[in-house]
């Protein structure tokens, strides 16, 4: 019996170590071969295994797996790949460099690379623009514009032409994180909506999340829009930029210590109010911004990058009124690798948002902001071919400036006021992991939490039963309560607490390499708003933290979708349905008054808000003819119901469509390089009109006819919203062989001249003392050349 344990023993031990393998990890990173730029998204293959990652934020790889002999592939679009056989025998790092496919001026390159591991990804509800692409499409005035490119793919709208922000899946424009290289951008408009804060020449990769994001992105509960700017070219000095109608770029780039340290520098700045004088036009209006970067290699292990943003838009009218504000960011990272398997980032980021206001015919200055200070620490974990994780932390310290009022002369009779200074303070901590069960089946889960600190400021209003809003039942009117009492705090004092657990998680099953079915869930919290009295953003809307009377939003969002690789690639299918849910979205009383108001808890109630619907989004990726097809139908609402069986609550407490609720979202995007030489791309788009709302009837008062508005919220629209955009891009052959490469861009916006309704108001007409309605159009067809060039 023994001697029987005893072999059978042995041959246990004999067939673990025979089919037992060492395993080994390759590791690098990925950059481009003509600048050093690393590359974000670069697929690391191993074919025959079926195994293989990306590139993370940073050009950074890590992949393990048994010892052998394979063929590895490196691939990313618009750079040739690079294929070899690899001896994988011992723990190698082997950093690698892709060359352009081409020499001529950027590829027209439509989304993220299609791969085929792709369909097996979790990550879903996620598009990429390169910023090529962007430059493609044709804008307004000819500028290239990051947020107008993504108002073309699915679930993604506006509050219409000339409105700033944008709108994801049915959701407020404040409920979009914006981050430009890690640090939130508040306000993403110049000039009232007209262009976005990012400059095309400087972007080097950009993700929408729509829904299925990962733990590490909190304190939105709609998406996420994250954008890192490029990091210069260490190799040479190279310069670009462009010469338009109305604003012109420059961006510079190049070593500071060759092949380790590099600098980049970019401006952009509007020039057409230097020509109104002119016309004797007094009015004006322009932007300027200014992109940096720099970044230095200590050793293969640590990596220092300091990049910055900084922007101001001026609006002047007749020199009695002045508007200024705009954003400024700067972020100092630390990439460190503590091992092949293990890399991370640990930044300091600092985030201002200014709004500055000057009304000398008054014979005052208004000022109010947004600032504050996050320290973010990020790590990457590739535990093994098949399991990574994801995990950090982030703290930010908020300040809010409400706004503050001085005379800006002497005989002004202005007093000097300060609305309170508010201060909160917001903690993150995640962990990530994406778990491939096995070739067809891959899990994305984490959970995020977070916590919120409502901070101690100087004076905060009591109500009776803490109850800052009434409800007048005879007149059936909501309105602010006196306040009881006035409470007074230390700055290290916590008002008010918040703790929430955020779990998420995404599948992809995948039934071969070119169709799989994926779905996730996400539960996100906000613990900031943005107060508006307008549908559409603006400069004058005030940011309020959660606290004692504002509760945080609470996103619960579901979404299943189906995606199709078609005729190898060449064509790709992508198709989601969702369901989010939100609960406590602010919602204001009839006739809230939101400007300068240091009370603002009087003026608004917790609600909740629902969205769902389907999207589509048909792809064409190679040949000369490229473009896609998106289509959206969705529906989004709010209600606030009564908080007693008394109340009436907002709209009677019936659901009523959002300001951002369009049924159809049409938009298709298309490109045809007809030669080397001439390229030409059109937009076409179409939506449903915006909810709005129009008067029932009419009274007279001292022989004024006043337009009576007493119906359901937001049960009329604005007609429907479509227009037709063209541009042909010329690239003079003789360009081939030259240092200096230029192109000329000439576009046509809005070709066949449909004046859109931005709005419809209704007041009384002078010569037949009668209502009529009266519609507003921005822009009609607008054509517009651009030269760019680069050397």
């Amino acid at each position: 019996m023994k001697k029987f344990i005893t072999i059978s023993i042995f041959l246990i031990l004999f067939n673990n170590l025979l089919h037992s393998q060492e395993k080994y990890t390759l590791s690098g990173t990925i950059s481009e071969q003509s600048s050093n730029e690393t590359l974000i998204g670069v697929n690391v293959l191993f074919p025959e295994v079926s195994k293989g990652v990306v590139t993370n934020e940073y050009g950074f790889y890590s992949i393990t797996l048994p010892e052998g002999i394979y063929q590895l592939q490196i691939s990313y679009l618009g750079f040739q790949d690079i294929i070899q056989t690899l001896n994988l025998s011992k723990d190698q790092k082997i950093d690698f460099q892709l060359e352009e496919a081409s020499e001529m001026l950027d590829e027209v390159v439509i989304t993220e690379d299609v791969e085929r591991i792709d369909i097996k990804n979790p990550q879903m509800s996620l598009n990429k623009l390169s910023a090529s692409t962007i430059k493609q499409i044709p804008v307004v005035l000819g500028e290239a514009d990051v947020i107008k490119s993504i108002l073309l793919l699915p679930g993604v709208t506006s509050g219409g032409e000339g409105a700033s922000g944008f709108n994801v899946r049915g959701g407020a424009a404040d409920q979009n994180l914006i981050l430009l290289d890690e640090a939130t951008i508040f306000n993403s408009s110049h000039l009232f909506g007209f262009f976005s804060v990012f400059n095309p020449d400087a972007i080097k990769d950009l993700k929408l999340y729509k829904g299925g994001i990962p733990a590490k992105y909190g304190g939105r509960v709609s998406s996420v829009l994250d954008i890192y700017q490029k990091e210069g070219n260490s190799k040479k000095f190279h310069m670009k930029g462009g010469v338009g109608l109305v604003a012109s770029r420059l961006l510079a780039e190049g070593p500071i210590v060759k092949d380790k340290g590099a600098f980049l520098v970019g401006g952009r700045s509007s020039y057409a109010h230097l020509f109104l004088p002119l016309f004797d036009i007094d009015n004006s209006a322009y932007f300027y911004d200014l992109n940096t970067k720099l970044n230095y290699k200590i050793n293969e292990n640590n990596n220092i990058y300091l990049s910055g943003y900084f922007g101001r838009d001026v609006f002047n009218l007749n020199d009695s009124f002045k508007n200024v504000y705009g954003n400024s960011v700067l972020n100092l990272r630390w990439n460190h690798l503590f091992s092949d398997k293990l890399f991370s980032n640990l930044s300091l980021i600092y985030s201002d948002y200014f709004y500055g206001l000057e009304l000398d015919f008054v014979g005052f200055e208004w000022n109010s902001g947004i600032r504050n200070f996050n320290l973010k620490y990020d790590l990457k974990h590739y535990i093994s071919d098949s399991f990574q994780l994801t995990y950090g932390i982030n703290d930010i310290y908020y300040r809010f400036n409400p706004g503050e009022i001085k005379p800006n002369r002497d005989d002004s009779g202005i007093t000097e006021e300060k609305l309170i200074d508010k201060y909160a303070n917001e903690l993150g901590i995640y962990v990530d992991a994406e778990h491939k069960i096995s070739n067809q089946l891959t899990l994305q889960y984490g959970v995020r939490l977070s916590n919120f600190i409502r901070l101690g400021q100087d004076e905060l209003n009591s109500y009776e039963n803490d109850n800052p809003v009434i409800f007048n039942a005879q007149t059936q009117n909501y309105s602010g309560a006196e306040p009881i009492g006035i409470t007074t705090y230390k700055r290290s004092d916590q008002i008010k607490t918040f703790t929430n657990l955020e779990p998420r998680v995404a599948l992809s099953l995948a039934f071969n390499d070119e169709t799989s079915i994926k779905a996730s869930y996400n539960r996100m919290t906000q613990y900031l708003h943005l107060l508006s009295n307008t549908n559409a953003p603006t400069p004058l809307d005030v940011w309020t933290p959660s606290g004692k009377y504002v509760k945080p939003q609470k996103l619960n969002q579901y979404a299943v979708g189906f995606f199709k690789s078609l005729q190898n690639d060449s064509y790709s299918l992508e198709t989601e349905v969702f369901y989010k849910d939100i609960k406590n979205r602010i919602d204001y009383i009839d006739g809230a008054d939101l400007i300068a108001n240091d009370a603002i808890e009087q003026e608004i109630l917790n609600g909740e808000a629902r969205a769902y619907g389907l999207e589509l989004l048909l792809r064409k990726n190679t040949g000369k003819f490229k473009g896609w097809f998106a289509y959206t139908l969705s529906k989004s609402e709010q209600r606030t119901p009564g908080r007693t069986p008394v109340e009436t609550g907002i709209n009677n407490g019936a659901w009523y469509n959002t300001p951002y609720d369009k049924t159809h979202d049409i938009s298709i995007n298309s490109s045809y390089e007809y030669n080397d030489k001439w390229k030409f791309a059109a937009n076409f788009l179409f939506q449903t009109g915006q909810p709005t709302n129009y008067p029932s009837g009419q009274f007279v008062y001292q022989d004024l006819i006043v337009p009576i508005y007493d119906g359901q919220r937001n049960s009329e629209r604005l007609p429907s919203y479509n227009r037709l955009d063209i541009s042909a891009t010329l690239t003079p052959r003789k360009n081939k062989n030259r240092r200096w490469q230029g192109e000329w861009v000439f576009s046509v916006y809005n070709v066949y001249n449909r004046r859109n309704a931005a709005s419809i108001n209704f007041s009384q007409n002078e010569d037949t003392r009668r209502n009529e309605a009266v519609q507003t159009s921005i822009f009609g067809i607008v054509p517009a050349v651009t030269y760019n060039f680069k050397f």
